[in-house]
């Protein structure tokens, strides 16, 4: 998957299209128009821009996403731990937790992930 990052104004503008998809381009620019004060202008360049980066498609003036909101927070988040915890998802972990305790729950939760995602050896 290519790696996507987006402006704030164009995460705002992408979580519209994701709470709303399909939808429609002139419903699109209606919704732009009262939750960023975005002329029509404004919303086809940058609805354009992030077509053009394979984020969103528009076809016969009907939007919908090619990248669906989960797997983009999710290449964001592995992006960060790469960035900054060099991979390493123990140290992100151990930053993230802060000396804090975790609830049985939670500990529990986090177990079953690992067994779930661990590598098998052979």
């Amino acid at each position: 998957m290519k790696e996507y990052k987006l402006t704030e104004s164009e995460e705002k503008f992408a979580d519209i299209i994701w709470q709303n998809e399909p939808i429609g381009s002139g419903e699109l620019v209606k919704l732009c128009e009262k939750e960023m004060n975005w002329k029509k202008s404004t919303t086809y360049t940058v609805l354009k821009k992030l077509c053009e980066k394979n984020i969103f498609k528009n076809e016969n003036a009907v939007v919908e996403s090619v990248i669906k909101k989960d797997e983009y927070y999710a290449n964001q988040s592995r992006r960060f731990v790469e960035d900054t915890f060099g991979g390493s998802l123990p140290k992100f972990l151990t930053a993230f937790i802060g000396g804090k305790k975790l609830s049985r729950q939670q500990a529990e939760e986090l177990k079953k992930l690992i067994d779930e995602h661990k590598e098998v050896q052979q």
